[in-house]
Order: structure tokens, then C-alpha cells, then sequence
């Protein structure tokens, strides 16, 4: 039984490259190999983008980092700086005393230092901060370094030390009469305060 033409197709005539000029292969190259080199060359211009991205970023937090620094070197400086700023009032003014004093060792009050007077003007605005009113202030002939504040309202008075800080002084001489008053001591010769930590009264 003969075959059909239809199922014997004619093969394909070959022809030479250069005369089937419709030809999109080329000799020694596939597509898997251009495609390949087509990747290839992206990834190499991401890889590019991506350093220089981590550059950049690398600079800019190198920068922050030492405007970081920087500030904290400008807040220290300003806090270790700012007590002695020029600008700060003399306290000489501030803390002059303003009550009577009277030095029992010397009758013209010459004696009086610098550091005395500035202990008393310290001392009065300490008393007056907890709401008391400084009368006067004697220093006694029998001791070098004491000092005593009259309180009005108050019978007797306070003995403090000009070795301790005033504004210390004031807060023991404080709960002292406080304390007194708890008790409902009204009368008394004078409280002293004049070593850390402990307290006197007579």
C-alpha cells in the first residue's frame, strides 16, 4: 500500500550560512552562552551599586559619629566650666551680713576676717530660709572659731563652728529646736551644733 505524499514531507534543503542570510545563529555561540554574559555583567554593575551604597553609609555614620562626639565633649566642657564663669555675682555682696554683730575679743571689731563675715552673711540667709530671724551674732572671747546666733523668739542661742558648712550647721540647730519644741522645752541656755553628727542643748 503507497503512502501519501502528505506523510512523506520532502526534507529540508541545507543551505551554506552566508547564503541564508535569515539566520539569527551564530557559529561557536549559543543562547545559553549570551544569556549567561548578559547576568553576568548585570550582577556586576549591582555589585558595584551595592559598594558604593556601603561606602556612602560607611562616611555618613563615620560623620554622625563624630558630631556625637563632639557634642559630648562641648556639654562636658560648659559643666566643668560654669562655676567659674566670670559672669557668676561676687559673693562678697551676696552673702553680706545684714544683723549685729559683736566680737567679745576685740572692742573696734577689727579682728573680724573676711571668711568670719562671709560665714555670718551664709549662715543668716540659711536661718532665714528656714523661717527664722537672725538678731545677733557674738563671738565669743573664750573660743576662737564660735560663733553665736540670737534667734528672735528664742531665749537662749546657737553655737556653731565656722569649720563646718553653714547651711549643715543650720539644719542640725533646726531639728534641734524642733526637737525641743516637740517636747515642749520652751527655755534654754543654747543648743550646740558645732560637731558633725551630734547635737547639745543646756
Amino acid at each position: 500500500m503507497e503512502k501519501s505524499k502528505s506523510q512523506n514531507p520532502t526534507p529540508p534543503k541545507l543551505v551554506r550560512r552566508r547564503e541564508n542570510k535569515k539566520s539569527t545563529f551564530q557559529l561557536g555561540r549559543t543562547i545559553g552562552a549570551e544569556r549567561e554574559k548578559l547576568e553576568t555583567a548585570n550582577e556586576r554593575a549591582a555589585a558595584r551599586k551595592k559598594d558604593k551604597q556601603k561606602t556612602s553609609l560607611r562616611i555618613i555614620m563615620t560623620i554622625v559619629g563624630f558630631a556625637v562626639f563632639a557634642a559630648i565633649l562641648v556639654v562636658l566642657f560648659n559643666s566643668l566650666t560654669k562655676d567659674f564663669s566670670p559672669t557668676q555675682p561676687s559673693i562678697a555682696v551676696d552673702y553680706a551680713p545684714t544683723v549685729e554683730i559683736i566680737d567679745s575679743a576685740s572692742t573696734s571689731g577689727s579682728q573680724l576676717t573676711s571668711r568670719m563675715l562671709k560665714y555670718i552673711g551664709r549662715a543668716e540667709q540659711d536661718f532665714r530660709a528656714l523661717g527664722y530671724h537672725p538678731v545677733k551674732v557674738v563671738f565669743p572671747s573664750s573660743a576662737i572659731r564660735e560663733v553665736d546666733f540670737y534667734l528672735d523668739g528664742y531665749p537662749g542661742f546657737i553655737k556653731l563652728t565656722i569649720d563646718r558648712d553653714s547651711a549643715i550647721s543650720v539644719e542640725d540647730a533646726d531639728r534641734m529646736l524642733r526637737y525641743l519644741a516637740d517636747k515642749g522645752i520652751t527655755e534654754f541656755e543654747y543648743i550646740d551644733v558645732r560637731t558633725d553628727g551630734k547635737a547639745y542643748w543646756k
